[in-house]
């Protein structure tokens, strides 16, 4: 493919237009030819971002107009499924924001679907494999310069959510990136999760129990805790600590300008996850593109990654409500080998 590759992108909420946005403004080899959002004023006002775009009210239509050559799907979990299944039919590649699906049932249907094709056509939005310091976190791993990593510690918070934000949503919203990184990071599946919890924070949403303290084994014998934090007023951040036989690494800390003034010293912190991830987004996004223009249609997390994610959700929202749970994954299928 030679020219620039056509990419529709379906949902213009907050994720859809950032995405739109960038595709315009920073990747190179695309170009944004279709806004499929059934909200009109929502799909103007994305568009402006998209000169030359055709608006659909959904993805059947783009397709049979002939107005993408990919799909980048950026609407709620709930809603992947009715978008995945007519662009597989399609043969189109297809970037999925997390999560594949919100279940495993779901998830492995899209699995048999998509194993119809010659190759995998799906690649799962979870972005943080592409940020620079846990990919730098990673090298550490594989290379053994600090001996075999034993334990994770995560953080993961929020200033504050909506009312709206449920229990659940802990699990399924948030520590959904912890459940595909941690994993990839250590090499090996999560074999266990449980949910512990320390003192409500009383600043949380009235009927929101957090923050909560997500433990993960997994295979290999690696150890994984997460604090996952949705009220913490200071801002948002992720960080994770790595704990090695021979040291310690670290990612997440603040960055940028320090300040001393009035007797304190102060970093600032990102509010938002959309600038700490930022160049993430972007990196993961170019290294789709490229990989739809020479063929392989994937570089990062597949649908296997996202079934695999679906089934630690699964797990974790058991988990809410006590015990140890396990994980049975089924053999991976060859075609995602």
């Amino acid at each position: 493919m030679t020219t620039d590759l056509r990419i529709g992108v379906v949902g213009a909420g907050a994720m859809g237009s950032d995405h739109i946005a960038r595709i315009t403004r920073r990747i190179s080899g695309a170009v944004v030819s279709a806004v499929v959002e059934p909200d009109r004023g929502r799909a103007e006002a994305a568009a402006v971002n998209a000169p030359g775009a055709q608006a659909f009210s959904n993805i059947e239509d783009a397709i049979s107009a002939d107005a993408v050559d990919a799909v980048l799907i950026a609407v709620p979990g709930q809603f992947h499924e009715p978008v995945l299944v007519p662009a597989l039919e399609a043969g189109l590649p297809i970037l999925c924001e997390k999560p594949l699906t919100p279940d495993p049932e779901s998830s492995w249907s899209i699995l048999e679907r998509e194993q119809k094709l010659d190759r995998p056509h799906i690649q799962v939005g979870f972005m943080r494999r592409f940020d620079a310091e846990y990919a730098a976190l990673r090298t550490l791993v594989e290379s053994g310069e600090s001996g075999e990593l034993m334990m994770l510690r995560c953080a993961h918070r929020n200033p504050s959510v909506p009312a709206s934000y449920t229990q659940t949503m802990l699990i399924t919203d948030s520590v959904v990136h912890e459940f595909d990184v941690a994993p990839w990071l250590a090499g090996s599946p999560v074999k266990t999760v449980e949910v512990k919890y320390p003192r409500r924070n009383s600043l949380s949403p009235e009927g929101l129990r957090e923050p909560i303290l997500v433990i993960m084994e997994l295979e290999n014998g690696v150890l994984v805790d997460v604090e996952m934090n949705v009220s913490v007023q200071f801002g948002y951040q992720v960080a994770t600590e790595a704990v090695f036989e021979k040291g310690l690494a670290r990612i997440g800390q603040p960055a940028g300008l320090q300040t001393w003034r009035e007797g304190a010293f102060s970093v600032a912190d990102h509010m938002s996850f959309t600038t700490r991830f930022a160049a993430a987004y972007d990196t993961q996004i170019q290294r789709w593109v490229d990989a739809v223009h020479k063929g392989t249609l994937v570089d990062g997390p597949n649908a296997w990654d996202g079934y695999l994610v679906a089934l630690s959700c699964e797990a974790g929202v058991k988990a809410l409500d006590g015990g140890v749970i396990a994980i049975e994954a089924p053999e991976r299928p060859a075609f995602y080998a």
